[in-house]
């Protein structure tokens, strides 16, 4: 059994996480045999693998990405400010998972302020200091472009809309500049412009959330 060094605290939820990416990536070394990865790079994720078309897997060095996000990875959950926040994607109508363990950095056991523990969409927010963290801040630690017009390698534009909604309600301006607030559902549309079917507008959250 590999333990974590001594000088690094782990909290029951940083372990869950831990043990949780560590199947995950059994499955997934099973699945992918005779996929190559680029040297130096831990799965066989293309490096600009969010800036195509869905599904948009998790960053493979998590740090770096929390990094290009502007965040600082931790050695525990910060627990001075603490929300969760809802993202929906959908294309087309299809919905787009949000993976699990964005901002999770598994072998290192760091954390980052902004991740996931699952596919749910949730996005955790758990800071040692209060601040106003972005919907953009997330997408680029996920390495999924996003702005006005694009999300991923997917683009607005030829009868094609990209829209943002919070708790059902259209956001004008740059979706990047959301602010994650507690409980809120965010969704972000690509779609047709004749499009008409309805957007979520809340998420059932499950208790302990």
């Amino acid at each position: 059994m590999v333990r974590p060094p001594g000088n690094v605290p782990v909290t029951p939820r940083l372990a869950g996480a831990v043990a949780a990416l560590l199947a995950v990536a059994a499955v997934t070394a099973l699945a992918a045999q005779g996929a190559t990865a680029a040297p130096g790079r831990p799965d066989p994720h293309p490096v600009g693998a969010g800036e195509g078309a869905p599904p948009w897997p998790a960053p493979a060095d998590p740090a770096a990405a929390a990094d290009a996000a502007g965040l600082k990875m931790l050695s525990a959950e910060g627990m001075v400010q603490h929300t969760h926040t809802h993202l929906d994607i959908l294309v087309d109508g299809r919905p787009v998972t949000v993976p699990a363990s964005i901002g999770i950095d598994a072998p290192h056991l760091l954390i980052s302020p902004l991740h996931t523990h699952d596919t749910s969409g949730v996005i955790h927010v758990e800071s040692p200091k209060r601040a106003d963290f972005t919907l953009g801040q997330f997408m680029a630690e996920w390495r999924v472009p996003l702005s006005t017009d694009r999300i991923g390698g997917l683009h607005a534009g030829g009868g094609r809309r990209l829209k943002a909604y919070v708790n059902g309600r259209a956001v004008a301006g740059n979706p990047a500049a959301i602010v994650l607030r507690e409980r809120d559902e965010i969704a972000l549309v690509l779609t047709r412009d004749t499009d008409t079917r309805p957007v979520p507008a809340s998420y059932a959250w499950p208790s302990g959330l």
